[in-house]
């Protein structure tokens, strides 16, 4: 590439973030640590390991859940980056959680559990690469449930539904791993020494 083709095209890095600080979606700079960003951050590693696992998944089902949740964590994402303040102006653009959406995850969770037995002991990840993915990102959604909690414990939570959701996608991940095994045995934690 030429030095003049290259003075047109916009740089990755824009050095905004080199003094540990970040801007939420509708303005207003804060902390890299603060709880919005700890909350949007975590979001977006499930985001990130739900694409794990829908790479290593050979199911189709299994990918086109993954994918759909992966757009809804987009959104959520967006809805934690968010003051209190603006969150209008979020509405304006971006719809946020609903009771349907939670309600939606408890259907497909029902509808899972019809195709696999579901395990009455604990059970140790690794049946299958995507399973593995997929127990991560339950594991990151857990996390980031945790996150949520203490942004609403900070009194900057305005979508109280987003921790129902995350709780329930939590659940629906954890099922959604059994059924990309359901063809394989279980390890199961018994608790007896190895």
């Amino acid at each position: 590439m030429t030095s003049s083709s290259s003075s047109y095209r916009k740089r990755i890095y824009t050095k905004f973030g080199d003094k540990g600080e970040t801007s939420l979606l509708y303005g207003g700079r804060v902390s890299k640590n603060n709880p919005h960003s700890e909350a949007y951050g975590v979001t977006d590693e499930a985001v990130s390991a739900m694409g794990l696992a829908r790479a290593l998944s050979q199911d189709q089902r299994v990918k086109e859940i993954l994918r759909e949740l992966q757009k809804e964590l987009f959104t959520i994402a967006a809805e934690l980056a968010t003051d209190p303040e603006k969150y209008e102006m979020f509405k304006q653009h971006f719809k946020p959680v609903t009771e349907q959406m939670v309600e939606n995850l408890e259907n497909t969770i029902d509808s899972l559990e019809q195709g696999v037995e579901m395990p009455k002991v604990f059970i140790l990840p690794g049946g299958s690469p995507a399973s593995s993915a997929i127990d991560l990102a339950r594991t990151i959604v857990r996390t980031g449930e945790r996150r949520v909690v203490a942004l609403r414990e900070a009194g900057k939570l305005t979508n109280e539904l987003v921790i129902q959701y995350l709780n329930r996608l939590g659940d629906l991940l954890f099922v959604l791993a059994r059924y990309e095994d359901r063809e394989l045995p279980l390890e199961r934690v018994t608790g007896e020494r190895a």
